[in-house]
């Protein structure tokens, strides 16, 4: 674990998808699909609450999914 990043708990990600404007789609078992058009492309994060707290690792990837930073989710959660 960072100590500059804490781990973002699931309902803080959802928050900070909501905010970038994202929208729950499905969910099959565990696994949401969050998506958004913008811009005429298709951004599709997948989120799977029982891993959370997620580590840097996957939100970085979820973060790139998104098509922001890591960077740029901790500034929307700085916000909320």
């Amino acid at each position: 674990m960072s100590g500059q990043h804490p781990p973002i708990t699931c309902r803080e990600l959802k928050a900070i998808l909501k905010s970038l404007g994202f929208s729950l789609e499905t969910t099959v078992g565990s696994h949401e699909q969050w998506t958004k058009v913008e811009g005429g492309r298709k951004y599709k994060v997948t989120v799977d609450c029982p891993k959370s707290p997620f580590t840097q690792t996957l939100i970085k990837s979820m973060a790139a999914q998104a098509g922001v930073t890591k960077k740029d989710f901790y500034k929307i959660l700085s916000r909320l």
